[in-house]
């Protein structure tokens, strides 16, 4: 089993940042895939980013390259999410993932963590 924790959520202007963190533990978190997903209500959780267990590859939904930052530290088995730039259309409840492959975190990932909200206002 894999435990995630959300933290670093909140209400920011547009315009400003916000980091994200996912805490992790349970097994070797740090062979996982993580990623970061979001939903806002009515719709379906959305895609945001992803890396490999070692960070060497990450992927990004077209909406937020260039403004989003997706990182890890293995050391500490937290993953981060820095957004910059921020826009009304962030706004959304964060979700953290893992999965042990790749190809799958980025679709249907194994674990979840709770969520943390994030409002962004105009």
């Amino acid at each position: 089993q894999v435990q995630l924790v959300e933290s670093g959520g909140g209400l920011i202007q547009a315009g400003g940042s916000l980091t994200l963190s996912c805490a992790a533990s349970g097994r070797t978190v740090s062979s996982y895939a993580m990623g970061w997903f979001r939903q806002t209500p009515g719709k379906e959780r959305e895609f945001v980013a992803a890396t490999t267990w070692d960070g060497s590859s990450i992927d990004y939904t077209t909406s937020v390259k260039g403004r989003f930052t997706l990182s890890r530290n293995n050391a500490k088995n937290t993953v981060y999410l820095q957004m910059t730039s921020l826009k009304p259309e962030d706004t959304a409840v964060y979700y953290c993932a893992a999965d042990i492959r790749t190809t799958r975190v980025r679709t249907t990932p194994a674990y979840w963590g709770q969520g943390t909200q994030v409002t962004v206002s105009s």
